[in-house]
């Protein structure tokens, strides 16, 4: 018997969805940032074994939006309740309820589908207070399973990717099993580039980057060349960005070379460009060139 099905993956932004993600796939398909709201788009993972095969939809953090891209971002996380198999909804232990779950709790209620509670970070409190948690959220939703685990640890992780799995009704094999991911290198590339602008830079500039790969070849000695834009929205950001004799430019283009290579299994030549646009966030036509296709004017 062959099982398979669509995951989602949800919770606050900075709980932990990409780290959880990116171990079970043993692979850095998913930006991850000790900064939160660093997804930005659904990217769908795909782990194939002989007996099933899980389709995971990491998503932005759910949160207020502040501007039109917060408002992208939510609704790619809300709409991702649609058209799937099973929901994880992760959270971190805090005894009292914060109103972004609360929130989330309340979309699930109107869907039909199983949906596991995954209280990640255990690691970091105490027994008492990851039982105290567990309480609270059984008391406000009916919830299929409730797995506490460490991502960054892989704590119960397998246990959960089991449970997962036995939860997955009959299908078929929806993708090749060498088949990693769905999106295009381009957009994994765009996003390790801005995972590394994310980790240097000082919190005034991070969430007002974006990045555009404009070319990738694959040169005469097996080396792809290429070269990417990072937009920034103020000209004071551009200076931060590239530092002092581009010192800070260097260290981002150094750190995306390496795992560029990683993830391509061939090394690169890398070429970052630093410009401004003010506002992007909030301008629906650049927002759409950059790759955020639901917004509309």
């Amino acid at each position: 018997m062959h099982k398979s099905g669509f995951v989602t993956i949800i919770g606050r932004p900075n709980v932990g969805k990409s780290t959880l993600l990116n171990y079970i796939m043993g692979e850095k398909l998913s930006i991850v940032s000790s900064k939160p709201q660093t997804t930005r788009n659904n990217i769908q993972t795909i782990l194939t074994d002989k007996n099933s095969q899980l389709i995971f939809v990491d998503t932005p953090g759910i949160h207020k939006p502040k501007h039109m891209l917060g408002e992208y971002m939510v609704k790619v996380a809300t709409d991702s309740f649609k058209d799937v198999d099973l929901i994880v909804f992760v959270t971190t232990p805090d005894v009292t309820m914060g109103r972004g779950d609360e929130f989330i709790l309340e979309q699930l209620k109107e869907i039909n589908i199983p949906v596991f509670l995954v209280l990640n970070k255990i690691d970091e409190t105490t027994q008492e207070r990851v039982a105290e948690t567990l309480k609270n959220y059984s008391e406000k939703f009916n919830f299929k399973e409730i797995i506490p685990i460490s991502a960054a640890k892989g704590k119960n992780v397998d246990k959960l990717l089991e449970i997962m799995i036995e939860n997955m009704p009959e299908g078929p094999q929806y993708y090749p099993e060498d088949m990693l991911t769905d999106v295009q290198e381009r957009f994994v590339i765009s996003e390790i580039i801005r995972e590394k602008a994310l980790r240097l830079l000082t919190e005034e500039v991070p969430h007002g980057v974006a990045v555009e790969i404009m070319s990738m070849k694959l040169n005469d000695n097996n080396k792809y060349n290429i070269e990417a834009t990072l937009f920034c929205e103020k000209n004071s950001h551009k200076g931060i960005i590239i530092g002092k004799n581009g010192s800070m430019l260097k260290k981002i283009t150094k750190y995306s070379r390496e795992d560029i290579g990683e993830f391509l299994k061939i090394k690169a030549n890398l070429k970052i460009w630093v410009k401004v646009k003010k506002e992007w966030r909030d301008n629906p036509f650049l927002l759409n060139e950059l790759g955020y296709k639901k917004i509309k004017k």
